[in-house]
């Protein structure tokens, strides 16, 4: 995502005189500090099936990390962060995965971005080491959070998120969180092959 000004031809996302080293103006950071506010909800339409949260793991089957998002912050050229910011004045938000909307994800992040430069939030400086090697106490003191880490918990972000309601309007906004509930309950009741592999001779 960048700012393209048809007037200037300029990226008004860029700035060389950047003092937090990333070549991005005040206007970007803004920017990238309303997509981390509404984060939670956006993952609910970036992510939006209960397999898509197989891929948001720090580490898979095999031993080496997995690169996948996890955290919700943002850093340089780095791939544990949720935004990365690859080039000046650029950024990419790494959850989306081929299931999502394109159309439904765009609209929620340009509305979360523009709702961070009508409140001037500030994201904090950029995040430029290795995520995943930081403990739970690092974490926090950074203030950085778990996205979602289920469907469940993803849908219940964007059903109390009142940009996300503004962005889809109310009947849709409804109709959607209703349908992925009951996507997520049918989960929840259905017995999968892993738990009978573990608990079928377990207790009988």
């Amino acid at each position: 995502v960048s700012l393209h000004d048809f007037d200037s031809e300029a990226n008004l996302f860029k700035d060389p005189n950047d003092p937090r080293g990333l070549g991005s103006s005040d206007l970007f950071y803004r920017f990238v500090a309303g997509v981390l506010d509404h984060l939670p909800a956006i993952t609910a339409v970036a992510c939006p099936t209960v397999n898509s949260y197989k891929r948001l793991v720090k580490q898979g089957s095999m031993s080496g990390f997995t690169w996948a998002p996890v955290y919700a912050c943002y850093g340089d050229n780095n791939r544990t962060n949720a935004i990365r910011v690859p080039a000046p004045g650029r950024l990419e938000l790494r959850l989306a995965d081929p299931s999502y909307n394109p159309y439904l994800v765009s609209a929620l992040v340009l509305n979360a971005g523009l709702d961070g430069i009508r409140r001037n939030l500030d994201p904090g400086d950029p995040h430029r080491d290795n995520m995943y090697l930081k403990s739970q106490s690092e974490l926090d003191a950074l203030g950085v959070k778990f996205l979602p880490r289920t469907l469940g918990e993803a849908v219940d972000a964007f059903a109390k998120d009142d940009l996300a309601r503004d962005t889809f309007g109310p009947a849709m906004h409804d109709a959607w969180t209703t349908f992925k509930q009951d996507e997520w309950l049918s989960y929840l009741n259905w017995v999968s092959d892993w738990e009978k592999d573990r608990y079928l001779h377990m207790f009988v």
